[in-house]
């Protein structure tokens, strides 16, 4: 290691000793420091690793979370970033945090955003990717899915030899013909038939011809099982897959995946492609079904994704919300539960939250007045926006209460008149709203 680069990594690690032992931690500082010091220093902290990268616009923290606890069945040095954390300097303070083991070549399961993957290919050549799926999310940073997908695979050209492991049911992953080998996970557990895409569903185009793509079948949104009547393109063959759903409740999900019976502890159809990529890059790396299905028995929750937190006599669930398809699969979960509800929907506006709000009317809140919802509040520092589609989506407004200030949200959690409340927030809301939970000794902890 170079002195400058020793300089860097003893500054970093003291930053972050001293964040996590004074003020309840931080995951982005300790990385900015290094980087500042040494803006290649990712060169000489990941040399020594087997890196696995995942990215894409949902569940990465899950995916990543449940990739970790499968890999762990086999493996014992499995290095992440928990927290979501998943920019460089995020990415940096991981690396940091290491202790590394005696006798195998460690691991690295990384979260990283779309745009940072080349930033870490830049320095680091990972062993595989993970691409779970391209939305529309956050304008204001990526554009449309196509461009998103650009900034993903100009990192991945930098790695030709490295093992995509990509959601076969995305069209957008079979567009391009890339020199990496290729593993495909996707759905087979419905009977086919013809059908389209509900409209204004991005990316549903045939990237060949540019026809209206079909469908054998759709899980959701643009994923399943496509094809194009006019030029022959079609969905490519699956290597893992979902072959049955055999129970789903907003606290859980049992399905098959080859033929073998799996359960996470977490509900909506969205999640079980998280554990069938995690399962995939398990197999990628040696590990059996039995030892999946194993890791699959842990309560893997993450923070902020269908955390439940006991507030006095209520169970809140906290779900974290960003992007139109997200609310949606959300809104599917939620249908699951047979109990009256109580519903917080939480918009904030910052740069982590993408600043454009307008993704909030291609979300099918009318949904939310067709389920058993006894009492609204909306809040969040775009309070005004968030509380106006809930009054366009059609909610009364002798049900709808309207406060700005996240912790007189949490004081009038009490009064609502259901045991079960569900809160649907923004990134930094849901951070913000952590916080006030940890200090009412709701949480142990704000932020991992």
């Amino acid at each position: 290691m170079s002195l400058q680069s020793s300089i860097a990594t003893a500054a970093g690690k003291s930053s972050y000793w001293f964040l996590h032992t004074f003020r309840n931690g931080g995951s982005s500082l300790p990385g900015k420091i290094t980087l500042k010091l040494d803006p290649n220093i990712l060169d000489e902290l990941g040399k020594n690793y087997d890196v696995i990268v995942i990215t894409g616009t949902n569940g990465k923290t899950l995916t990543t979370a449940l990739t970790v606890s499968v890999l762990k069945e086999k493996y014992d040095n499995v290095l992440t970033n928990p927290s979501g954390s998943n920019m460089e300097q995020g990415i940096v303070t991981t690396f940091l945090t290491a202790k590394r083991g005696r006798n195998e070549r460690p691991l690295a399961v990384l979260e990283v955003d779309e745009a940072n993957v080349i930033k870490v290919t830049q320095h680091i050549k990972p062993k595989a990717f993970v691409f779970t799926n391209i939305f529309r999310d956050q304008m204001d940073r990526y554009g449309e899915i196509y461009t998103t997908y650009k900034k993903i695979l100009d990192g991945v050209a930098l790695a030709p030899n490295a093992t995509v492991i990509a959601n076969g049911d995305a069209p957008i992953f079979h567009s391009v013909n890339l020199p990496n080998p290729m593993i495909y996970y996707g759905f087979n557990n419905q009977a086919d038939g013809d059908i389209k895409a509900t409209p204004n569903t991005d990316g549903v185009l045939c990237p060949r011809c540019q026809h209206i793509l079909h469908y054998n079948f759709i899980t959701y949104a643009n994923l399943g099982k496509y094809f194009c009547p006019h030029c022959g393109y079609k969905r490519p063959e699956l290597n893992y897959q979902v072959t049955k759903l055999t129970e789903l409740t907003p606290k859980s999900s049992s399905f098959e995946i080859d033929g073998e019976p799996m359960k996470i502890e977490i509900g909506g159809v969205y999640n079980i492609y998280n554990a069938l990529a995690a399962y995939a890059v398990g197999r990628f790396m040696g590990v059996t079904p039995a030892q999946a299905q194993k890791a699959f028995q842990r309560d893997e929750r993450i923070f902020g994704r269908q955390e439940e937190i006991k507030v006095n006599d209520k169970l809140v669930t906290l779900i974290l919300v960003k992007n139109p398809v997200g609310l949606n699969q959300v809104l599917d979960t939620i249908a699951t539960d047979k109990d009256p509800i109580s519903f917080v929907g939480l918009l904030n506006a910052n740069y982590a939250d993408g600043i454009d709000t307008s993704w909030i009317w291609d979300g099918d809140f009318e949904r939310l007045t067709q389920l058993n919802i006894k009492k609204y509040i909306t809040g969040g520092e775009r309070y005004k926006d968030i509380t106006f589609r809930l009054q366009v989506a059609g909610v009364p407004d002798e049900d709808h209460m309207v406060e700005p200030n996240l912790d007189k949200v949490v004081e009038m959690i009490d009064d609502l008149p259901t045991k079960k409340v569900y809160i649907c927030a923004t990134y930094t809301a849901m951070l913000q709203l952590r916080k006030i939970f940890a200090s009412k000794g709701f949480i142990e902890g704000g932020m991992e």
